[in-house]
């Protein structure tokens, strides 16, 4: 199947990671998948919830959000309208409870951490850009601020079957006309955090779940690696 950018069907848009993008931050990446731009920084706090209060662990949230020039036409400020939508909500959910499916909050004593990732320009894939940037911040904000570092990547990238083909890390183009569309999470050994999977026109079978979970492996490879540079490029600069 010939894609509109001309890639295969298990390749990845062209994808870069600047680790360090903001100097005030904690920790912080741009990361760039395709057209797609997520600015991801990390902020550390004293302090935790009330309800962790004494506990000796700490918390890690997310907050997500797009600027008002990141697609087409202008977006209204969230803000602007008094509340979050539907689908922020659920995003940054899903940023905050991926990088804790596979970090221990022990390791950050009784401080919290704010992830926030700004979309910047959107062309699809933003929440698996989100989370993928989250996590090179974290490891940056580990090492400024002297806890633990995650002991290994968490990447997320998005899937789907488009005119019955099976596409690895979806264009706007291709996840708004998906039979299928996907997000997953794995650990950079493969184990899966987080999977997220709609029929869009008709239920699928279990074997095509488990050729798209197969298809994300080799996504999950090579964002990870770009993770791991962009982390050793931090430390080495």
């Amino acid at each position: 199947m010939t894609r509109a950018d001309g890639r295969r069907p298990d390749e990845l848009r062209p994808l870069e990671i600047a680790p360090g993008f903001l100097e005030q931050a904690d920790g912080s990446a741009l990361i760039s998948l395709g057209r797609t731009r997520v600015l991801c920084t990390a902020t550390v706090e004293d302090g935790v919830p009330r309800w962790l209060e004494g506990k000796g662990e700490g918390w890690l949230t997310a907050e997500y959000g797009m600027l008002p020039a990141s697609t087409g036409e202008r977006m209204r400020r969230e803000a602007s309208a008094g509340r979050q939508k539907g689908r922020t909500v659920e995003i940054q959910r899903l940023i905050g409870r991926s990088i804790r499916g596979a970090y221990d909050l022990a390791n950050l004593g009784e401080r919290t951490v704010w992830l926030d990732c700004d979309v910047l320009q959107a062309d699809g894939g933003t929440r698996t850009a989100a989370v993928t940037g989250a996590w090179v911040a974290l490891v940056l904000a580990a090492r400024a601020r002297g806890f633990t570092e995650p002991p290994e990547t968490i990447a997320a990238v998005s899937l789907g079957i488009v005119d019955g083909g099976l596409l690895l890390d979806l264009d706007y183009g291709e996840d708004s006309s998906a039979e299928v569309d996907m997000n997953i999470v794995m650990t950079g050994d493969g184990r899966i955090i987080d999977i997220q999977a709609t029929a869009e026109r008709g239920p699928f079978p279990h074997e095509t779940l488990d050729a798209l979970v197969a298809l994300a492996r080799g996504g999950i490879d090579r964002i990870a690696e770009a993770q791991r540079r962009a982390a050793d490029a931090a430390a080495h600069s």
